[in-house]
């Protein structure tokens, strides 16, 4: 389960050009290995000429950019997000901070669930005085993704919020976590503590579920056993779990989560001490009678560094793409514990 040495360089350049210094226990820490590990890392780095090495610290070539407290231009920037979306209600506050706080004024637009609704509140937006907009489709399905290719073509810069763009919106800016870092937390985690039989339950409506599940069936080759299921209320998953003998659960999300300990417990099976049970996105895992373990998506940084990207391209319409990635973390609660062996 160990991470290639030259993926986990690449995370570490990631960190360091998002936060411009990081501490070298820090980045042992966010990376879950050795100080010894990251100093050799760093100090490969710093030979390739890819980051400078301080006392404890590392540093970016680069200086990061912030943004500056006056308005860019004239005109709102549009912020499109789904309706009833917790999850990206969190990323749509953090990047509204950082807009208000350089004096631009931001306009709000709800999605609602129907398919292909972002495509005319973007030009209904645009038909006001908008100098950026700043979106996060819903995109249920994968064909979704493929026809929305004219969010490349808004005439305003244009930044997605928690979309990784593929096809023809590869080359469009972009900021959104690193779901196969988080799936990785979760996976090590629940290895650690000796489980080797693990269900993942997860939709496949919407990008991040999908990418958990590419993640998943990745990560768990290594695994005795592993398998992947939808999750649902109606989905009985406390009974896959005694069909599989599995002692541990990933849900995506926090609900699915609270409910399947729910589901555990009237089914006699106790949490963690039968079962470990991991929630991937930390909204509201905390809040349960037991509270859940959960990988956290940095979600409000994920939209103030979309803010800030999208005013640099604001003041610089001429710059390259860029597309950021951002590493979730990993809440540790009370619903997983080492396995134990009987």
């Amino acid at each position: 389960m160990r991470e290639p040495g030259e993926a986990r360089r690449q995370r570490i350049l990631a960190v360091v050009a998002s936060r411009g210094a990081v501490k070298v226990s820090d980045l042992a820490g966010e990376l879950d290995v050795s100080i010894v590990t990251v100093r050799r890392d760093v100090e490969e780095l710093a030979r390739l000429g890819r980051v400078r090495r301080g006392h404890g610290v590392v540093r970016s070539l680069v200086p990061v950019e912030q943004p500056s407290p006056q308005k860019p231009a004239n005109g709102a920037v549009a912020l499109v997000v789904p309706e009833r979306h917790t999850y990206l209600y969190e990323t749509m506050n953090g990047a509204r901070t950082v807009l208000e706080a350089a004096g631009v004024r931001v306009v709000l637009h709800i999605a609602p669930q129907v398919r292909g609704a972002e495509k005319p509140i973007v030009e209904r937006a645009l038909t006001e005085p908008v100098q950026g907009l700043l979106i996060a489709p819903r995109w249920r399905t994968y064909e979704e993704e493929t026809v929305d290719d004219w969010l490349a073509e808004t005439g305003v810069p244009t930044v997605l919020m928690e979309r990784r763009p593929g096809g023809k919106l590869r080359a469009m800016n972009s900021v959104c976590s690193d779901h196969w870092y988080g799936m990785q937390l979760a996976v090590k985690h629940l290895t650690d503590l000796g489980h080797r039989r693990i269900v993942l339950a997860a939709r496949d409506d919407s990008p991040t579920a999908r990418a958990l599940r590419k993640a998943f069936k990745e990560i768990s080759g290594d695994l005795e056993d592993a398998i992947t299921v939808r999750s649902s209320p109606e989905a009985g998953l406390a009974g896959v779990l005694r069909a599989h003998r599995a002692t541990a659960a990933i849900l995506h999300g926090d609900e699915d989560a609270l409910m399947l300990v729910q589901q555990l417990m009237d089914a006699g099976i106790a949490v963690p001490e039968q079962c470990s049970v991991v929630a991937y996105d930390d909204v509201v895992a905390a809040l349960g009678s037991i509270p859940l373990t959960a990988v956290a998506p940095p979600k409000t940084q994920v939209g103030k560094v979309a803010a800030q990207l999208l005013l640099r391209k604001l003041r610089n319409t001429a710059q390259t793409a860029e597309r950021i990635e951002l590493l979730p973390e990993l809440k540790i609660r009370s619903s997983t514990e080492r396995l134990s062996v009987s």
